[in-house]
């Protein structure tokens, strides 16, 4: 299995930068998985992030995303509000990034 890290970078909002590793990509089932290895905001409570994203036909012929994210915490640390508040906006964020792209590139997914 190939693995690819990167660097992702955010505008606004509270935690910045993220290395996040590709995990799977299922075409036919249209699921993308991920895991968060390092975050501005995990600090010494959270070791990773898994994140599964899974996309359903819509009745009006749009999709519905939906977002599984299964937390991590290091040692015996508890998990708080903020950090999951914080886990949200970073997963928005990419959604909006990836709208904005294919919004300006139409073909891009055809």
């Amino acid at each position: 299995m190939t693995f690819f890290f990167g660097c992702v970078k955010y505008l606004g909002g509270e935690h910045k930068t993220a290395k996040q590793r590709v995990d799977g990509i299922d075409k036919e089932k249209f699921t993308y998985s991920y895991t968060v290895l390092e975050a501005d905001g995990f600090n010494d409570v959270i070791e990773k992030i898994c994140c599964v994203i899974k996309f359903e036909p819509s009745a009006d012929g749009g999709s519905i995303c939906k977002t599984t994210n299964t937390y991590y915490p290091k040692g015996g640390a508890q998990i708080g509000e903020e950090h999951l508040k914080g886990g949200k906006e970073m997963g928005l964020g990419m959604v909006k990034a990836v709208e904005a792209y294919l919004h300006a590139n139409p073909t891009a997914y055809n």
